[in-house]
């Protein structure tokens, strides 16, 4: 917030005929647990509200909201060794984004407390929720209606729908959106006049409008078209994260990257970089070597599309990530998956940001519903990878692709996870599993036959494969299926 937008601020807090349940007026007031049960309060009531923010202003008295200037000074303030801003940010959960602003207005120097409104539970001070009642600070304990409200609220309203910026004129939505690229990946003429931008702007949901020239940028508006996502404070931690390492452990770090575009406008960057800082493998076709990604660049494609999607957005402190060892790729994003990751390869995905998914494949950004992950093990099984592996950790879903490997190097499990996968693949396109397919999955000799025979009944009794019911009686020719066929 430059000086400028903080003039503005407070001149429109300031005309408010009253405190309201998301603005709170201070003169030198600046008690730290007091602020802590407040910036609770203004959290939850802002939610509620509808407000991306709630606002505590010192210097201003609370009688007359006439300027009056404050002798508070939050950076110079400690608690014990502790710097106040950190202190407080300790004791709030979930942790949320309180932004500290100090500026003069006519002289009179003035504090800004810039709170982010709950989003994902209630927001405790020190395990105590408070809320606004009116002009009031009280426990959230002692109103369970407005409880109720705000569980309601955090049901119902996905992440797409909230905002990240409010109040913004059209010419800063226009410097913060990057809607030439819009328009482009929507394949639509650029229209030659700023109110035909803004409507078409509105009608995708990416802006709202308020008022006369006022409008508000959505969640799914910056995190997809943000020119920059380091200018929407809450959404700039969400920002892609690449980390190139030396060797296959993260001791050694060789650099790192951080996108700072909306994802959509930046999606094709992300993977052009991506792709080169794969290692290469040389290949000889017909006499002519030539180098080839160590990767299949739609799988690479289709699981950092599915990052970024799929990703829980209320886990703070964390974003999509990718890292490239020697030996592997691991893509990471924050949330756990609605589904099973035995079903990826057959059931439609689920989402949580239906809205952000829809328009992502608009822009053929990921592939149709249902068919990405196909693709992925398709192409991996055409490079003669070993089989992806999909992991679950507390808090997040890993996914990871590992570089070319001997079948002779592949320990049992990854035997395993390869034979299920390749049944899988048939079955959705219609066909079944056999010895046959199978070794040509793994590149096995016919006269091995029975290594891969070996594969296929271990498949079976870890519980993933089943005998195909019409399978003739012969092993030869025996077909298999996925254990939820």
């Amino acid at each position: 917030m430059d000086s400028a937008q903080f003039h503005i601020l407070v001149r429109e807090l300031i005309a408010l005929p009253k405190e309201i349940e998301w603005v709170e007026f201070k003169h030198n007031q600046a008690d730290h647990y007091i602020i802590g049960d407040y910036i609770s309060a203004l959290s939850n009531s802002a939610a509620l509200c509808g407000k991306p923010y709630g606002y505590i202003l010192w210097g201003i008295d609370d009688a007359t909201h006439q300027i009056v200037g404050t002798s508070f000074q939050p950076r110079l303030t400690k608690i014990g060794n502790e710097e106040l801003e950190n202190w407080l940010l300790t004791q709030l959960n979930p942790r949320i984004d309180v932004r500290i602003f100090e500026d003069k207005v006519g002289g009179n120097p003035m504090v800004i407390f810039q709170i982010q409104s709950a989003y994902s539970r209630p927001v405790l001070f020190k395990n105590t929720g408070y809320i606004r009642i009116g002009s009031y600070k009280k426990k959230l304990l002692d109103h369970p209606e407005k409880e109720r409200a705000l569980w309601k609220l955090f049901d119902q309203e996905p992440f797409e729908h909230g905002k990240v910026s409010s109040n913004v004129s059209s010419d800063d939505v226009l410097s913060l959106i990057d809607y030439t690229n819009y328009f482009r990946m929507m394949k639509q003429p650029l229209p030659d006049n700023r109110t035909e931008i803004l409507k078409r702007l509105i009608a995708e949901k990416i802006i709202s409008h308020r008022s006369g020239d006022r409008y508000d940028i959505s969640n799914i508006g910056a995190i997809l078209f943000a020119k920059s996502l380091s200018n929407f404070d809450r959404l700039s931690r969400k920002a892609l994260r690449v980390i190139i390492y030396s060797g296959k452990n993260r001791i050694n770090t060789i650099k790192e990257q951080v996108g700072n575009m909306g994802y959509a406008v930046g999606f094709e960057g992300a993977i052009a970089y991506i792709n080169d800082q794969l290692p290469q493998n040389e290949q000889i076709d017909q006499a002519l070597r030539r180098q080839v990604r160590m990767y299949p660049e739609i799988a690479i494609r289709e699981l950092v599309a599915n990052a970024l999607i799929h990703q829980d957005f209320t886990i703070g402190g964390t974003e999509p990530l990718v890292e490239i060892f020697d030996d592997r790729m691991e893509i990471t994003n924050p949330g756990i998956p609605l589904i099973d990751t035995q079903r990826f390869i057959d059931e439609p995905p689920r989402s949580r940001n239906e809205n952000l998914a829809a328009l992502m494949r608009r822009m053929n950004i990921c592939e149709e519903r249902g068919s990405g992950i196909d693709k992925v093990i398709f192409n991996i099984e055409v490079y003669q990878l070993p089989a992806p592996d999909f992991r679950v950790t507390a808090n997040h879903t890993v996914a990871v692709l590992f570089g070319s490997r001997k079948f002779s190097e592949m320990d049992k499990a990854d035997r395993i996870r390869a034979c299920y996968q390749h049944a899988c693949l048939l079955f959705v396109s219609g066909n079944q599993m056999t010895n046959a397919s199978l070794r040509k999955r793994f590149g096995i000799s016919d006269a091995n036959y029975p290594m891969a025979s070996r594969i296929i009944r271990d498949t079976i009794e870890a519980g993933f494969i089943k005998p195909h019911a019409q399978s003739s009686g012969s092993k030869k020719d025996a077909k298999y299926v996925p254990f939820w066929a």
